[in-house]
C-alpha cells in the first residue's frame, strides 16, 4: 500500500519544481513516478537542456512525522553537499525550501546510473558479491571521512542534537521515545529500556568523540549497482535524508540489517583499506546493538503515521520488534 506520506505531483507542480531548478526555459520531456521507498515522493525526468534528474518531494510540513523526520529534505540537501567530495552520492543540483509552486520541500539531484543491489541481489555470484561488499566499504569509509561540527541530527529545528555523542544520542532516543508515545505505539518490554540502557552506556558512548556522517540507512535498497551481470560495480549512494553526526559505527547496522556484521565480512576489509576505523570490540558491538535497537524502534513506531496496515506489515512488525528486544538484550552490560 502506499504510504501516507508519499505526496502526488501534477504536472503543474513537477514543472514549478523544474522552473524554480533550471529557470523558466526548461522544459519536462517525459516523466515517470518511481515507486521505490516509501516516505518521498520520487520522479524520474528528462529535463530539456539539464537531461535526467531525479525529483524528491518530501511530506507537507503539516503531516504528522517523526521527530527527526521534520524538515528531511533540508537534512539530506546538507548532507549531500558534505559528502560530494569524498563518496558516490547524488550530485544536489537544486534544493527549494517551502515552495509554493510544488507544496513543500523538495530536492532534485542527479541520477545513479544502475540498479538497486536489493533488486539485482538474484543475480550476483558469490566472489562478485565478496568483490562488492569491499567496493561498498570503500564507500563507506568516505562518507565517515566527512566531519561535523556537533553530533546528531543536521536540522537543528529537530533538537535531536548535542555537543557529545552521549547528549545527542540519548536525545535522539527520547524523541523517538516521545515519538511512540504520541501514536499510540508501545515498544516491546517496557517502554523505557532502551533510555535507560542509553544512560547505563554511557561511557560508551562517550568513547566517540569526533561526529562522522553517517547514512544510516544502507541496506540494499540504497546501494546502487551498474555493469553486466558478472561484472557489477557501485555506482552510488542513495537516500541520505536519515544521516547525522555521530558514530561511525551506526552504519553496520543497516550494513547488515536483520542481522550481525561478522569479523570476515569483505566489506570491513574495504573500510579499513580506505581509512575507516574498523575495530569490533566487544565495546564496539555493545554501541551497535545500541543503535541496532534504536533502528528497529524507527521501524516499529513509523508504520503508525505511515498508515501500514495488513498481514505483511504485521508480519514485518513482529520480525522487528523479535529483533527489537534481541537488541537490548546484547546492548544490556
Amino acid at each position: 500500500m502506499r504510504s501516507t506520506t508519499k505526496r502526488s505531483l501534477s504536472d503543474d507542480q513537477l514543472r514549478a519544481a523544474v522552473t524554480e531548478a533550471f529557470g523558466p526555459r526548461a522544459t519536462i520531456t517525459s516523466s515517470r513516478e518511481l515507486a521505490d521507498g516509501t516516505f518521498n515522493a520520487v520522479w524520474l525526468l528528462d529535463v530539456d537542456p539539464a537531461g535526467p534528474v531525479v525529483l524528491k518531494a518530501a511530506p507537507p510540513d503539516d503531516l504528522p512525522l517523526l521527530t527527526y523526520e521534520r524538515r528531511i529534505a533540508r537534512t539530506e540537501a546538507t548532507v549531500l553537499r558534505a559528502a560530494a567530495a569524498t563518496a558516490p552520492v547524488p550530485v544536489l543540483h537544486h534544493a527549494g525550501h517551502g515552495s509554493a509552486g510544488v507544496g513543500g520541500d523538495f530536492l532534485i539531484t542527479s541520477v545513479v546510473e544502475g540498479d538497486t543491489w536489493q533488486r539485482l541481489s538474484g543475480t550476483l555470484g558469490q566472489a562478485e558479491r565478496a568483490r562488492l561488499r569491499r567496493e561498498l566499504g570503500r564507500a563507506v569509509a568516505g562518507l565517515h571521512a566527512v566531519r561535523g561540527t556537533a553530533f546528531g541530527y543536521p536540522e537543528r529545528s529537530t533538537g535531536l542534537h548535542g555537543g557529545t555523542w552521549y547528549e545527542a544520542f540519548t536525545a535522539m532516543v527520547d524523541g523517538l521515545l516521545a515519538d511512540a508515545r504520541r501514536f499510540g505505539v508501545t515498544p516491546p518490554g517496557r517502554p523505557t529500556a532502551l533510555h535507560d540502557l542509553a544512560v547505563a552506556g554511557r561511557a560508551l558512548l562517550e568513547e566517540v568523540d569526533e561526529p562522522v556522517l553517517v547514512h544510516f540507512d544502507l541496506w540494499n535498497g540504497n546501494v546502487m549497482l551498474t555493469g553486466d551481470e558478472g561484472d557489477r560495480r557501485l555506482s552510488g549512494l542513495i537516500d541520505l535524508e536519515r544521516a547525522f553526526w555521530g558514530d561511525p559505527c551506526a552504519d553496520f547496522v543497516s550494513l547488515a540489517l536483520l542481522g550481525e556484521l561478522s569479523d570476515d565480512d569483505p566489506l570491513l576489509d574495504g573500510y579499513r583499506e580506505a581509512g575507516g576505523p574498523a575495530k569490533l570490540t566487544a565495546t564496539t558491538r555493545r554501541r551497535i546493538a545500541l543503535y541496532q535497537a534504536y533502528l528497529y524502534l524507527i521501524m516499529i513506531v513509523e508504520a503508525a503515521p505511515r498508515g501500514h496496515k495488513g498481514v505483511k506489515s504485521a508480519a514485518a512488525q513482529a520480525l522487528f520488534r523479535s529483533r527489537y528486544r534481541k537488541a537490548l538484550r546484547h546492548a544490556a552490560p
